[in-house]
């Protein structure tokens, strides 16, 4: 086989340019086995110096089905690439993989694609392919048992890709269509109006705590009496719990209801919202 068949065979094979792969061949000998690994230790090399970059934009692709949901977060640093068929390719992959893998990033990493090269190996080839830093960010997955989830994805990319995606597990016995519109307007919602937890209680202690030291530095020069500053103190933190937590939230569709009123007025004794997670490139 002459060096240009050679060359033409291990672009096929890497996608990786051909000046590249023409200095390969001739440091391999001809060997494209050779040629392949001398071009992943190079796309080494290239990663390496391209991981001090920011890589903040990207996309989150959702799997599964409505007993387990999965969503994962793959980073870049343009939407040109956010938008490169070897990259959505990559991803959708990478997705599917990881709601096998119940989103445990470091099997993730080390389990084989379709290729039979690992994600890691990969993302490498990737990155010396587009010339971008790619890094995976986060994943999580809903499965939860007696549950339906839905999801709902935002400026969808292509297929069940999108920059925006949310996963709500709902949990009862009633499995009509009553409960899965139910389940497609608070996916909605909740990428609308991103909620921080289910119940006030169960907000992350430090953001309450970052959210109180803003309101009594703000109190602090107005002038006020202690005690008219602690009932207004008290007054801002209720109001940012309320409008934080998703049962409390004003619902989107009809702002005059909280969500837990939608929630009772649908008269379905079981149901209750187990669990939720949104995830948008970029925040």
């Amino acid at each position: 086989m002459s060096d240009i068949e050679n060359v033409k065979k291990l672009r096929e094979a890497t996608g990786a340019g051909f000046k590249d792969c023409n200095l390969a061949i001739k440091e391999s000998g001809g060997d494209i086995d050779k040629a392949i690994e001398i071009l992943r230790v190079k796309g080494i090399s290239k990663a390496s110096k391209k991981m001090s970059r920011d890589a903040k934009e990207g996309v989150v692709a959702v799997s599964g089905d409505e007993t387990k949901t999965s969503v994962i977060e793959v980073n870049c640093e343009t939407d040109f690439v956010a938008k490169n068929e070897d990259f959505t390719n990559f991803v959708k992959e990478l997705s599917e993989l990881n709601n096998k893998k119940n989103s445990n990033l470091d099997d993730l990493k080390s389990s084989k694609m379709k290729n039979d090269e690992t994600v890691e190996d990969n993302v490498v080839a990737l990155i010396a392919k587009i010339g971008e830093k790619i890094t995976i960010g986060k994943a999580k997955t809903i499965e939860n048992s007696g549950t339906v989830n839905n999801h709902y994805l935002h400026t969808v990319v292509k297929d069940n890709i999108s920059k925006l995606a949310v996963i709500v597990s709902l949990e009862t016995k009633d499995n009509s269509e009553v409960v899965k519109n139910f389940g497609k307007q608070l996916s909605m919602h909740i990428a609308a109006s991103n909620p921080l937890a289910l119940t006030s209680d169960l907000i992350d202690q430090s953001i309450v705590d970052k959210e109180q030291e803003l309101v009594t530095e703000e109190l602090k020069n107005s002038g006020k009496p202690d005690d008219i500053a602690k009932k207004i103190s008290l007054g801002k933190m209720n109001k940012f719990k309320e409008e934080n937590s998703l049962l409390t939230q004003a619902w989107v569709m009809e702002p005059k209801k909280k969500v837990q009123d939608i929630v009772k007025e649908l008269s379905i004794a079981d149901l209750k919202i187990k669990e939720f997670y949104r995830i948008k490139i970029g925040e």
